[in-house]
């Protein structure tokens, strides 16, 4: 199994989830987060804008599906037909035990 970590836009998080269930992946943690990427942040003016907010979105997924949802991240998160800064990050890893907390036993 693997963990899926992208940091996406808030404005597309629920065609992003929508997207997701319909394709068959229901289960999705989410954080308001704030942070900035290596643009470090907007300026206006003379103000600097460095904590830009996003959304974390946690999914754990079977290794063979892991394609299957970057893919339908990376097309919803994305803005405009060739993207742009600040539409985020996709974070991969892997997961090696998963337990049910009520029963204690390990899920799979």
């Amino acid at each position: 199994m693997i963990m899926i970590r992208a940091i996406v836009r808030p404005e597309r998080t629920n065609v992003i989830l929508d997207e997701l269930n319909s394709a068959g992946f229901p289960a999705v943690t989410k954080y308001d987060v704030v942070g900035r990427g290596k643009q470090r942040g907007i300026n206006v003016g003379e103000i600097v804008y460095d904590e830009i907010p996003k959304e974390l979105l946690l999914i754990v997924v079977n290794d063979e599906d892991k394609y299957d949802v970057i893919s339908i991240i990376s097309k919803y998160a994305k803005t405009g037909d060739k993207g742009a800064f600040g539409d985020g990050k996709i974070f991969v890893s892997p997961v090696e035990e998963v337990y049910t907390i009520s029963s204690g036993e390990e899920a799979l």
